[in-house]
């Protein structure tokens, strides 16, 4: 690395450290966004609509073969 307009060695490595902390920082944020927008989805709605359709059939006319 080439010390261009006086940048020393201690101002690059604290500008890499600084800048690999913000990327942690962002990741993690971004990393929890998703898990809330995804996640509790799931534990809302547990049941599939294929087996909701099932016990309707159930309840009401049985489905041909059972």
């Amino acid at each position: 690395m080439s010390d261009s307009k006086g940048l020393n060695p201690g101002v690059i490595v604290l500008v890499v450290v600084v800048g690999l902390i913000l990327t942690f920082l962002v990741g993690n944020y971004a990393l929890y966004i998703y898990a809330q927008k995804n996640l509790p989805h799931k534990k809302k709605k547990p049941v599939s609509k294929k087996k909701m359709k099932r016990e309707r059939l159930k309840q009401g006319v049985s489905a041909p073969g059972e």
